[in-house]
């Protein structure tokens, strides 16, 4: 079992990263804000659990060992897979779900891609009583960024994986405009809707 990965990002794409470990490139898929939080050429270090199929390896990394456990947690939900786990987390930090699963609140996890109604309850039932989160001293239940703050961390984190700022700009208006309140509030369910209006990364020069 690989359980973390040390080295240098020598790849970032919208979701994941290639880590030179020892001369060998470790394609690791993670969160797009930790691929946002990932620049070429400097060290990352990733928490990880290796997924064995008969026709694939699959690394998946997270930033804290509570994100890890998480998305093993995820994992023994029925219907639950790695992509969608890992969706899961890219659309609500730990302290989230861990508030939605005590209050009993699937209507979070049905807005994630790829978890339906069904799945979503059953990760409220089979994960109840399970998640234990570390709060900051003071910290209360979300995370949310303000209001205000939240269309341009967006931007950031799309100029930092390959588009323009007036493309960033323009593509993070249309889907907010459209997006449901949630959405709006939460960092990363709003960067996970405009990727999914973008489409794969263009690499386009900033500033073109």
């Amino acid at each position: 079992m690989i359980s973390s990965v040390r080295g240098t990002a020598v790849h970032v794409e919208a979701d994941a990263v290639v880590v030179e470990v020892g001369g060998v490139g470790l394609h690791v898929a993670v969160t797009p804000q930790v691929a946002h939080g990932t620049h070429v050429g400097e060290p990352v270090l990733l928490h990880t659990t290796l997924i064995v199929r008969e026709d694939a390896l699959s690394l998946f990394g997270f930033e804290s060992r509570e994100e890890l456990t998480v998305f093993g947690q995820l994992l023994g939900v029925t219907g639950v897979g790695p992509k969608s786990a890992l969706g899961v987390l890219a659309t609500l930090t730990v302290p989230q779900i861990a508030d939605a699963v005590a209050a009993d609140d699937d209507a979070p996890f049905r807005r994630v891609s790829g978890i339906g109604p069904k799945t979503a309850k059953l990760i409220v039932v089979q994960l109840a009583g399970k998640i234990a989160v570390t709060r900051p001293s003071g910290a209360g239940g979300t995370d949310a960024a303000p209001a205000a703050a939240i269309p341009a961390q967006v931007v950031q984190a799309l100029v930092g994986l390959g588009w323009s700022e007036r493309v960033a700009a323009e593509a993070v208006d249309t889907v907010a405009a459209d997006a449901g309140e949630s959405d709006r509030a939460s960092v990363p369910a709003l960067l996970r809707l405009t990727l999914a209006a973008l489409g794969p990364a263009r690499k386009e020069p900033v500033g073109g």
